[in-house]
């Protein structure tokens, strides 16, 4: 009976606990959001590309060395006049997106803090007849879940994607020195410098991959164990969208997976051992969720190739090769080919003037 009640109220506005559950993971994608939007907005100067930036602005806009370094810094950039009015009319010119990308990156931090609050508070009975397996358990619980984890790994890694490590170590560092009485006082700067510290990735094609990454960079604060556990047990047990029964043919089943797919790729570097060490457990995840996707999207066209993530880890890259013989990979492709040639055939009928009025439409809507 208390799990009919979980099930049935789970979402209401009278239930604490799916509301606290809903926000979280609504914040969770508004901060994406604003992380994918103020990456279009970093000014230039922060990466210190050309040689004038680098001559100009390399006393006033250190990394995290000025945390080590400070009474150099400060003292070098007070005992010149040319440095300090430059600094000045730097903090001038970039206090305003500097505050905007800071409350950006404490809204991540704050966001993991409140994530192990409210996974706490279910553990301690804080909410009336829920705990971690009622909630997981639950249709929107299990959702909800999976997708608080899963969108703090995206997080994460949007902003190594987008936030070059050396350029949001000046950007903390910048907005520490301009609002340090502010930053005192309100903030979690520390804290915050500690998450998103440089972890040593580059977007650039050519550049190597760090050792242990993103799996060092998602441990920066642990989450508990059972929880992603439980939230990796029920990406690959169920289907938590119910998309199976709309694809029904046997081909269709990744495409039907697919959004959970993208999502247990990010969650598995929470548990890294699964990745290097669980043969067994891998070869299920890739037979039911990649065993024709290798290019996964993970969010927004943000797209990773399987054979180059997962190269690190050996029962992951065992799993993979299982699927990716010669003869299977001929297979899928031929059989792609073949069917886009019958669709472009289609498509073309549907493209001829006066083909698709909103009466046609609407009669063949499937049922």
């Amino acid at each position: 009976a208390a799990l009919r009640f979980v099930h049935m109220e789970f979402l209401s506005e009278e239930n604490l606990c799916g509301q606290t559950l809903l926000r979280l993971v609504s914040r969770g994608n508004a901060i994406i959001a604003e992380l994918l939007r103020l990456s279009d907005y970093i000014p230039p100067v922060f990466r210190l590309e050309t040689p004038s930036d680098r001559e100009k602005y390399t006393i006033i806009l250190p990394d995290f060395t000025y945390f080590r370094n400070q009474e150099y810094y400060d003292h070098k950039i007070d005992s010149i006049p040319e440095l300090q009015d430059r600094d000045e009319e730097f903090r001038e010119n970039h206090i305003e997106i500097l505050g905007r990308f800071y409350q950006v990156f404490e809204s991540v931090h704050k966001y993991v803090v409140d994530l192990n609050r409210f996974l706490d508070d279910l553990d301690e009975g804080v909410f009336i007849q829920q705990t971690l397996e009622t909630v997981i358990f639950n249709d929107d619980g299990k959702q909800l879940m999976c997708e608080s984890l899963f969108l703090y790994g995206v997080m994460l890694l949007v902003i190594d994607l987008n936030v070059e490590s050396p350029v949001r170590e000046r950007m903390l560092v910048a907005y520490h020195r301009y609002s340090a009485d502010q930053a005192s006082v309100d903030s979690n700067i520390e804290e915050v410098s500690k998450l998103l510290r440089g972890t040593g990735f580059s977007s650039v094609v050519t550049a190597r991959r760090p050792p242990q990454y993103p799996e060092q960079y998602f441990r920066r604060i642990p989450i508990n164990e059972t929880f992603v556990d439980m939230v990796i047990g029920r990406l690959r047990s169920d289907d938590i969208y119910g998309q199976i029964s709309t694809y029904p043919l046997p081909e269709h089943r990744s495409t039907a997976l697919a959004t959970q797919a993208s999502m247990l790729y990010v969650i598995l570097y929470f548990a890294p051992d699964i990745l290097d060490k669980q043969q067994a457990v891998m070869r299920e995840i890739v037979d039911k969720h990649f065993p024709d996707n290798w290019v996964v999207s993970i969010y927004m066209g943000i797209t990773v190739n399987l054979i180059d993530a997962w190269e690190p880890y050996r029962a992951a890259r065992a799993a993979l090769n299982n699927t990716l013989e010669q003869g299977n990979v001929i297979e899928q492709a031929c059989r792609h080919v073949s069917k886009v040639n019958r669709l472009n055939t289609q498509v073309l009928k549907y493209l001829k003037e006066g083909a698709l009025v909103e009466n046609y439409v609407l009669d063949h809507i499937p049922g």
